[in-house]
């Protein structure tokens, strides 16, 4: 079956760094478009960015010029460099594989000011 298995989240202080990871089995991989998706306490789930197989990116106009998604196809994993981290990046952060709506368990993201 489809898995998605986040990593990378943590504590770090404003204008700190993180990579997060996302490594998915069960599908093939490279012809999926995947994104990245946060939530934050108490508020919806929001669009942070996504992917293409043709490596085509999107970003949610917050994190532009901060975030980068990447993706690894030999690896089946995604990623998302987070730059410049602001506390209100923090949130539990969710790899998605958009076309099949898998969902991993997430990874907090907490940013101190």
């Amino acid at each position: 079956q489809v898995q998605l298995v986040e990593s990378g989240g943590g504590l770090v202080q404003a204008g700190g760094s993180l990579r997060l990871s996302c490594a998915a089995s069960g599908m093939f991989f490279s012809i999926k478009t995947m994104a990245w998706y946060r939530q934050a306490s108490g508020k919806q789930r929001e669009f942070v960015a996504d992917i293409t197989s043709a490596h085509t990116t999107n970003y949610a106009d917050s994190v532009k010029g901060r975030f980068t998604i990447s993706r690894d196809n030999a690896k089946k994993t995604v990623y998302l460099q987070m730059n410049s981290l602001k506390p209100e990046d923090t949130a539990v952060y969710y790899c998605t594989q958009v076309s099949g709506g898998y969902w991993g368990r997430g990874t907090q993201v907490t940013v101190s000011s």
